[in-house]
């Protein structure tokens, strides 16, 4: 064999061994700026260990997983610029995120528009991935959340003689809880709501609404806010001597809360579909996430249930295109695209780090939630479904 047919050989064993190792692209549509950063900023962590986990076990199908990121800061309109660009200009397969309801609720029509499948690692006003073939949640209804905390206090025989319901009119799923979640299933479990309150997320002030709670005397004080609104609330009622349970659902899951709180928040039940303390596995991605967290510099270290939900999304992305076997060839996006879709919606009890994942015709995961409380500064397993 001559020099000429030997570089031809060279050349062609190159550029095969180069085809057969497409990178398979993975959009990641973060919000590590805006309103939901004490939330979100860490998800870029789980999301980067699932990757580096994947790749270093030889990757899906011998192939890489590479992220590509785009921070929406929470912004809807730059949520829909990310949708595109990855599908356009980065030939991904698949996108995690976006972050909050507001958000998918425009994304996800244009992903369908795309044919590229977005799953959602924290939006959870209700019915917001069901219009649409290529739109799914890791998350669970708030509705669902919330009802399972108020059977989970009927149980233990916690008073629930009356209701009252505190709430933030400018963040989508906050208020969702509080003008439709909490009324409907208050009146559900017989529970009568005797007023409600509202509030900017923002406000540091919140004295003239815990002043009208007061009045209320109720025993269970549901809660439709993100975290900071809540501590601001939980304190202003110690202050006022307002002794209502606060309950919540999955907008206010932050490790850091009850330190935050303090003694004010102690006692107050929330939803969440991660406990780190649940098993080795848990304990494990918890030990990994803060020895991350940590070298990034990161306030806080431990993750919380949209750090490990975008986590399992990725796993969830490489199993699907596993049994999808995808390529990655840019010739067979829009195929292999509509594979991986099709894979997640047949997709039955997959054992994640939040437990066994399903997933509904609504395009929400079907898994445990975990009824968790505050007390002496952290959170303490009080009830889980998954038992």
């Amino acid at each position: 064999m001559n020099r000429k047919v030997l570089m031809a050989t060279a050349l062609l064993l190159g550029s095969t061994a180069f085809a057969s190792a497409e990178d398979l692209v993975i959009g990641f549509t973060m919000a590590k700026t805006g309103p939901f950063v004490s939330l979100a900023n860490t998800n870029e962590i789980a999301v980067d260990m699932a990757v580096d986990e994947i790749n270093a076990a030889g990757g899906v199908n011998g192939n890489k997983i590479k992220v590509v990121k785009f921070d929406s800061a929470g912004d809807p309109k730059q949520a829909v610029l990310a949708v595109q660009q990855f599908t356009q200009d980065n030939n991904a397969l698949a996108v995690v995120g976006p972050f909050s309801s507001s958000e998918a609720r425009v994304a996800f029509a244009t992903g369908e528009r795309l044919g590229i499948v977005q799953m959602s690692m924290s939006s959870s006003a209700p019915g917001i991935a069901a219009p649409f073939k290529f739109a799914f949640r890791n998350t669970v209804d708030e509705g669902l959340v919330l009802g399972t905390v108020l059977k989970t206090m009927a149980a233990k025989n916690l008073p629930t003689a009356s209701a009252a319901i505190a709430y933030a009119t400018d963040d989508a799923v906050s208020k969702s809880v509080g003008v439709s979640v909490l009324p409907g299933l208050f009146t559900e479990a017989k529970i009568p709501l005797k007023g409600s309150v509202d509030f900017q997320y923002k406000a540091f002030d919140l004295s003239p609404q815990v002043s009208q709670l007061s009045q209320l005397k109720a025993d269970v004080i549901g809660v439709g806010a993100p975290p900071e609104a809540m501590v601001n609330l939980a304190k202003e009622m110690k202050r006022q001597g307002v002794t209502g349970r606060l309950i919540a659902g999955t907008t206010v899951a932050d490790p850091d809360l009850p330190a935050r709180f303090g003694d004010a928040g102690d006692g107050t039940l929330i939803g969440t579909s991660f406990y780190q303390d649940l098993n080795d596995a848990t304990r494990k991605f918890g030990k990994d996430f803060a020895e991350r967290a940590t070298k990034a510099g990161m306030s806080r270290k431990e993750p919380n249930q949209s750090d490990a939900s975008s986590y399992d999304i990725v796993y969830m992305y490489a199993e699907a295109m596993k049994k999808a076997k995808v390529t990655g060839a840019a010739t067979k996006a829009t195929e292999e695209r509509a594979a991986i879709r099709d894979a997640l919606r047949a997709q039955k009890d997959m054992q994640t780090i939040e437990g066994k994942i399903t997933f509904g015709e609504n395009g929400d995961s079907i898994k445990p939630i975990y009824v968790i409380e505050a007390r002496g500064g952290r959170w303490n397993l009080f009830d889980n479904t998954a038992k």
